[in-house]
């Protein structure tokens, strides 16, 4: 069984900006893989010498990307997901990701989540 996991971080940028660099294959081949093809709905990442595949399953502009990995077998936690959040009272953004793993490779899991994210905050100039 794998686990769930959320992170969070607080970007200062805008929702546009950031939902480009987790919504198409341009913008995820600068910072969540070597590279990004697409076909329709279906998005192959590429890094070293393998590749996933995954379907776009949710998409709300500015706010939303959900990615359905197709080569895991439980439907419940075969997934990873964006989430754009902006606080109305102090305007900060916070992106929130979902994913999970097993539970020996959980913290591996977040600690290359952790580096991408920080490749994301160098691209973004944060």
């Amino acid at each position: 069984m794998r686990l769930k996991f959320e992170l969070e971080c607080t970007l200062n940028c805008s929702p546009k900006v950031l939902f480009s660099r987790l919504s198409t294959p341009e913008g995820l081949s600068e910072w969540f893989a070597d590279n990004v093809n697409v076909d329709g709905d279906l998005f192959t990442f590429f890094w070293d010498n393998s590749e996933s595949k995954a379907r776009l399953s949710a998409l709300k502009d500015n706010k939303l990307v959900r990615f359905e990995w197709l080569n895991l077998e439980n439907e419940d936690e075969n997934y990873f997901e964006f989430s754009i959040h902006m606080d109305e009272l102090t305007g900060d953004l916070a992106l929130i990701i979902t994913d999970f793993a097993e539970a020996d490779e959980k913290k591996d899991s977040i600690n290359l989540w952790n580096s991408q994210i920080e490749d994301l905050k160098r691209l973004l100039g944060i």
